[in-house]
Order: structure tokens, then C-alpha cells, then sequence
């Protein structure tokens, strides 16, 4: 195995468990043997180079650093990473890209070539790296979290039944897939009709190490969920109730009572406004934002362009008529030509006869 790719493992280690900080890993080579490796996360504060070193000790100087991303040269919550690169007397790094930040970009790099290390930038892995944090380097580039639009549908586009909708419309193991896409988000977010159709929870049930609980975000203008609702009787400080200022005092005084945060934040129509809530992720720095949510949600997303992406997991089956609702309901658009594009599409196959469509929304700017 190349030793980046070996970095690049390690770093997937660090998914959910490093926000808002990037996934990191990093691998330390001596005369071709791996003499250290780590990987960052949030609770043990140290970076995944600083990780690396100290386990390679004196074994480190003359060697060669693999990192995933390019070397901190900010004081943060840690020294800078680029002291104990320095400090171990290390002979070469070699990194795919720069650090995203554009305070700090390049930074890092150029501190090391300047105490005479040597800098290799890998482009090959370039392409993996940066899918590795797309959340972060979103967020660096445009200061708000990356919202992904997800949704299980069936072949004609369905999610929901006129009637019935008992069971579901994927596999168990696309459902333990979904599970993947939770704990590498920061927050997750549906509508009030999700909530009093399904009772959802909404939760991280990966049981894998998060640096922060999920946030829970529900979109209810009125305030209609319900005190015995899973999402209400499982609070910890840990769900958020979208509402407008229409909603019920009292209603609000008694969420609040059972430990949830009730923010009012409305669009001009008097709906509760996903926006804000794009807004309100960004000033708290919640870097990725997944939308699990009814017809009429999605096609709020997508219409007023807060969804970066879609993940829409298919299953073999054909719900037909014309009362099933489909994976985005509302006005819609009215002529084929204005149709929202998408770019970057890829298929992933999830399981027997089962697959996911991931793709970037289009922007015209």
C-alpha cells in the first residue's frame, strides 16, 4: 500500500469524531518502514502528525511525513503542528493539498521549505483528499455547512404512499448505509410532517465516537410535535425546533421545559425558514447539514438553493399513480428547460439490485 493511502485510512478513522476540525491521518517512513502513524480526533486534541511523531520518536529524524492535509502553522487549541514537524527532524513531507483555509493556506508549506524540508504535493491523491473532509473545505470556501439532500425513492421517483406506509422502501443494509451518512454529518434536519407521519428519531445509531451529538433539527412553524414524541422524550440538549412567530407562547415555554431549543426564524411568507437555519449552522460552526425530510421539505431545499447535494438511494419498485408523492413535491418548475441540473453524478451500488445517486447541485453562478 502507498503510504498516502495509508494516511488517507487512518484518516477515515477520524469521521464524526474530528468537526469542526478536518479528518487527518498521517504516517511517518524511515528507510522504508513505517516507524509511526496517527490520526486525529476531537477529545484527544493532539493533530495526527503530532500523533505520528510521538510514536516514532527518534525514529522520525531523516524520515519522510505523510499527512492527508497540509500541516497547521496556526496556534489553535494545540501548538502548531509545523513545531513538531520541525522538532522531530524529519527530511520530507509529502501532503495531497493545502490547507483550505484561506487565512492560512500555504502557510504550513512554506514554513517548512524555508527550514529546508522538503515539500512533495501529491496531486494523484488530490481527488480522495478532498472528498475525505468535503464538509470542511465546503465550509472554508463559503463559510456555511454542506447540505446534502437525501432520500430514499423508488424507480418513478416516489417516497411516500397515498396511504399506507408501513415498512420501507429500501433494504436494511442501504437503511445501515444511511446510518454512515448520520455520523459523518453534524446535524440532521426534517419537517414537522415527517415527525407526526413516521414518530422518527433522527439519530446517530452507528455507535461510533462523535465529537459532539448530532443536532436534530425539526422545521415546525406552529409548534404541532407532539410532548410524547420519540424526537421530544430523547432530548439531550440535542434537538432544535425550527418555528415562526405565529407559533403558540405557551407551546414554546413547554418545549423548552422538556430541554429542546426552540428558535424562531421565519421567511417573509411566514414559513419557517430554512435558510436561517443554514445561517444559524454557520455562525456555530456545524459543518455539514444532512436533509432527511417529506416532499414538500425537499423541494424547499433544492428550490431555494441551500441543498449542495443530493444522495438519493433507489430501490427496485414502482409505487405509479398520481397521489404517491415524489422525492420533491411543491410548485416545481414549470417548463423542462428550467429544470434543476445537477454535475458530478456518481453511482454507488448499496446492495443486490439496490444503488445511490450522489451529485452536485448546479449552480448558475
Amino acid at each position: 500500500m502507498n503510504h498516502l493511502e495509508e494516511a488517507l485510512d487512518l484518516a477515515a478513522r477520524g469521521w464524526g469524531a474530528t468537526s469542526p476540525n478536518p479528518a487527518v491521518g498521517a504516517v511517518v517512513v524511515r528507510d522504508g518502514e513505517v516507524v509511526g502513524r496517527g490520526y486525529h480526533t476531537w477529545s484527544g486534541l493532539k493533530h495526527a502528525e503530532v500523533l505520528a511523531l510521538e510514536e516514532a520518536q527518534e525514529r522520525a529524524r531523516g524520515g519522510t511525513l505523510y499527512v492527508t492535509l497540509e500541516p497547521c502553522a496556526s496556534h489553535g487549541r494545540t501548538p502548531p503542528c509545523i513545531d513538531a514537524i520541525l522538532a522531530a527532524g524529519v527530511r520530507k513531507v509529502v501532503a495531497p493539498m493545502e490547507d483550505p483555509n484561506p487565512q492560512t493556506r500555504g502557510r504550513g508549506f512554506m514554513r517548512l521549505r524555508d527550514a529546508g524540508i522538503e515539500v512533495e504535493l501529491a496531486a494523484d491523491f488530490a481527488a480522495r483528499a478532498t472528498e475525505m473532509n468535503e464538509p470542511f473545505i465546503h465550509f472554508m470556501r463559503t463559510g456555511r455547512p454542506l447540505v446534502t439532500l437525501k432520500s430514499a425513492v423508488t424507480l418513478d421517483g416516489k417516497i411516500a404512499a397515498p396511504e399506507d406506509n408501513a415498512g420501507w422502501i429500501t433494504s436494511e443494509t442501504a437503511r445501515r448505509h444511511v446510518q454512515t451518512m448520520r455520523h459523518r454529518s453534524d446535524a440532521i434536519l426534517t419537517g414537522i410532517g415527517t415527525v407526526l407521519a413516521d414518530d422518527c428519531r433522527l439519530t446517530d445509531r452507528s455507535g461510533l465516537e462523535r465529537s459532539r451529538p448530532l443536532l436534530r433539527i425539526v422545521l415546525d412553524s406552529q409548534l404541532r410535535i407532539p410532548s410524547e414524541s420519540h424526537l421530544t422524550t430523547s432530548c439531550n440538549s440535542d434537538v432544535l425546533v425550527v418555528t415562526t412567530s405565529a407559533a403558540s407562547p405557551d407551546r414554546r415555554r413547554r418545549l423548552e421545559s422538556m430541554g429542546l431549543r426552540v428558535e424562531v426564524l421565519e421567511r417573509s411568507d411566514g414559513r419557517a425558514s430554512l435558510q436561517g437555519v443554514v445561517e444559524l449552522l454557520a455562525r456555530e460552526k456545524y459543518l455539514s447539514l444532512m436533509i432527511e425530510a417529506g416532499s414538500r421539505v425537499n423541494w424547499s431545499a433544492l428550490e431555494s438553493g441551500i441543498a449542495d447535494k443530493i444522495y438519493f438511494y433507489y430501490a427496485p419498485k414502482i409505487l405509479g399513480g398520481t397521489q404517491s408523492l415524489p422525492v420533491a413535491g411543491g410548485a416545481g418548475r414549470r417548463r423542462r428547460k428550467d429544470a434543476i441540473r445537477f454535475r458530478d453524478l456518481k453511482l454507488h451500488s448499496i446492495a443486490k439490485d439496490e444503488f445511490a445517486v450522489e451529485a452536485w447541485v448546479e449552480r448558475d453562478d
